[in-house]
């Protein structure tokens, strides 16, 4: 049987996460124009990265927000088959 409460009361910040990527894009962006208007290519293609790591942490969060909640079996379920008699 299940020890713990993990799977019924595991709740996940994806609002928070959400707001704060959005967060990362604006800054990232601003970063990168603001480094490559001043001509420093280098600065520019650190934050050019760090938005492109950001870009991909916003599209999971949004797949994540967009699946909805997921089936949280009850602690009477075992979280796995348990095995039969064996020979």
């Amino acid at each position: 049987m299940r020890t713990g409460s993990e799977p019924t009361t595991a709740r996940s910040a994806l609002r928070m996460r959400f707001w704060l990527s959005v967060w990362g894009v604006v800054w990232t962006v601003s970063g990168t124009v603001a480094f490559a208007l001043a001509g420093h290519p280098g600065w520019a293609l650190a934050c050019g990265l760090l938005w492109l790591a950001v870009t991909v942490d916003l599209a999971v969060v949004l797949r994540h927000i967009r699946q909805g909640p997921h089936y949280q079996p009850g602690r009477d379920v075992p979280p796995y088959r348990p095995p039969g008699d064996r020979p």
